[in-house]
């Protein structure tokens, strides 16, 4: 018997116990969500110099910019100088984009104090002030001045955003972008038209567009082989459907969902609950998943899991740490570090 082949990334520099916090309305994928004042290693006092950056101030001739949000038109007048990023990988998009947020969420429950991954290229070069995620302090973000604030993939709860909108212009989810689905790809092109670049928005997802089909390019062999994404918390087990941008990166490199996860999910649901007694509907022509704040071991180790034909053959990976963050952040930048470590894996798992 094959055991699970156990990834966390080149640069990995948590444990696995660490694990994936993950915004979720299901009950099993809401109980690994981190809140981000309560994580290790806080930011320096203050943090509340300017975070438009000359990148925002050199777009003027972007303004005004309007943003079609769930919740109706937002029209930024003018390039904002103090933004606040708090919906799931916000923080990271203004960086790639040139912009250092006054205050951010991290939802990964990074060890980078600022709450960033090692893939960023543009890190802070003054901290952030860190702020909570589903628990949010509106006092701590009021506190922070700022004239714009990204909420684009969260909950699209209508109280947090009327609080938010109280205190500053704020681009919420998209439309129909409630509970999370908010896609990647709008995510960037939300936040690089709020800060005034919607150009290099363009050229960022670009660049993720053409390393996922250079990649797909290099692996025929993967078109139209069927694809599970599990994973396993404390409570549960759990799988995600196509409504769920990991699941799209598989489908980016040609594979396509596991018919009997798609079955199992409801409109708007990116995840599914799976029961010990229901392992084998992950079977897939590759099988990947990843622990959300428990040991891998509980995975790799697990009976059931065992049992699984894919493990069984030496189809499934297991990843962690970095590798699986960026896996499940999807910004522009943590989708291609993902790709550059998981693609080779995938090519020695289900290779021709």
């Amino acid at each position: 018997m094959n055991g699970s082949r156990q990834l966390a990334g080149s640069h990995a520099r948590r444990s696995a116990s660490a694990g994936i916090a993950l915004a979720a309305t299901a009950a099993l994928l809401l109980s690994g969500c981190a809140d981000s004042s309560e994580q290790e290693g806080g930011t320096e006092e203050g943090g509340t110099e300017e975070g438009g950056g000359e990148a925002a101030q050199g777009a003027a001739g972007a303004y005004p910019a309007s943003i079609e949000t769930e919740f109706g038109e937002v029209t930024i007048e003018q390039a904002p100088e103090r933004v606040v990023a708090l919906g799931w990988g916000d923080a990271e998009v203004a960086l790639d984009l040139g912009v250092e947020p006054v205050g951010a969420s991290d939802w990964l429950g990074f060890e980078d104090p600022d709450g960033i991954g090692p893939w960023v290229q543009n890190p802070y070069t003054e901290s952030p002030e860190m702020l909570g995620t589903l628990e949010l302090s509106y006092e701590a973000v009021a506190a922070l001045e700022p004239d714009l604030i990204l909420d684009v993939r969260s909950s699209g709860d209508q109280e947090r955003y009327d609080r938010l909108s109280s205190i500053a212009p704020t681009v919420g989810v998209a439309p129909e972008g409630a509970n999370y689905l908010t896609e990647p790809e709008e995510q960037v092109r939300m936040i690089a038209a709020a800060l005034g670049q919607p150009e290099t928005g363009e050229e960022m997802l670009t660049e993720q567009e053409d390393a996922f089909a250079a990649a797909a390019q290099e692996n025929p062999e993967w078109e139209s082989q069927s694809v599970t994404v599990a994973t396993r918390t404390a409570e549960g087990w759990g799988a995600y459907t196509e409504a769920d941008g990991r699941v799209g990166f598989l489908e980016d490199l040609g594979f396509e969902q596991n018919p009997e996860i798609a079955e199992l999910g409801g409109e708007g649901e990116f995840s599914v609950n799976i029961s010990d007694e229901q392992l084998e509907l992950l079977d897939a022509d590759l099988l990947l998943g990843f622990p959300i704040f428990i040991e891998e071991t509980e995975i790799t180790e697990d009976a059931g899991w065992l049992s699984i034909p894919a493990v069984q053959d030496g189809r499934d990976l297991v990843i962690t740490g970095d590798l699986a963050n960026a896996f499940s952040l999807g910004t522009p930048e943590a989708q291609i570090y993902a790709l550059e470590e998981l693609a080779p894996e995938i090519e020695g798992t289900v290779g021709p």
